[in-house]
């Protein structure tokens, strides 16, 4: 089975990409399971599972950060696509922590970014686009050619050698090469030990375990100040 998890900032047209990549796949004979992560509401998973009759999954992260729920989630997903006898999962993450990656060893990692969200986002997503496979730009159709260079001079900035892919998410322009990258991707290994690429944040912090004290003072484990660096405070 093939995985692909598509990030990025929320209305960059993730889902869009996603329902015109179903299509094609689905008209190649495939077999298409589609899981949706998000904080606390979505319902592209309903709208996929009208549309194209393919079995869909919604997972809400609540308190978690949803590149956390995507870690301790990912692995019962795939058994439960293959379960339904898919050959492609396809995963949408909210990818709301900029820390944060979601991407994993085995599979294609996606993540969607909109041209007129200015020309310095590209250097702002931080591991969602350094540690994916495939940039695609979304929303072309409203800027002009010099800021569409721009933009992809950006992404190469912060990512040499991911692949950057131009589409019009709106009418499925473009979304060929996309489903071609999903069918290249390797098979995910049957009874294997799935990682992430990249590294979690440094530590665990007393705010992600509740604590509600402003100032840095009232906390411990990786603290910052505003005038210094991160530093490690007790025991």
């Amino acid at each position: 089975m093939k995985l692909a998890i598509c990030a990025g900032p929320a209305t960059t047209g993730k889902t869009s990409v996603l329902r015109h990549m179903t299509r094609k796949l689905l008209q190649a004979g495939h077999k298409v399971a589609f899981l949706k992560l998000d904080v606390q509401f979505a319902d592209e998973d309903e709208l996929l599972a009208e549309e194209f009759q393919i079995p869909t999954k919604k997972v809400y992260s609540g308190e978690l950060c949803p590149d956390h729920c995507l870690v301790m989630v990912l692995a019962d997903a795939i058994a439960w696509a293959e379960r339904k006898q898919s050959d492609i999962l396809l995963v949408e993450t909210a990818g709301l922590c900029l820390r944060c990656s979601p991407y994993v060893h085995g599979g294609l990692g996606m993540v969607t970014l909109e041209a007129t969200s200015g020309m310095n986002l590209p250097l702002k997503v931080g591991p969602m686009l350094s540690l994916a496979d495939l940039a695609v730009i979304t929303k072309i159709d409203r800027v002009s050619q010099a800021e569409r260079e721009v933009f992809r001079a950006r992404i190469q900035d912060v990512a040499p050698s991911v692949r950057i892919r131009e589409v019009n998410a709106l009418h499925g322009i473009g979304i060929d090469p996309l489903a071609a990258e999903v069918l290249a991707a390797p098979d995910v290994e049957k009874d294997g030990r799935l990682s992430l690429r990249g590294n979690p944040p440094v530590g665990t912090c007393t705010i992600c375990v509740g604590k509600k004290d402003i100032g840095w003072q009232a906390h411990f484990g990786v603290v910052r100040p505003l005038e210094n660096q991160a530093f490690y405070r007790g025991e």
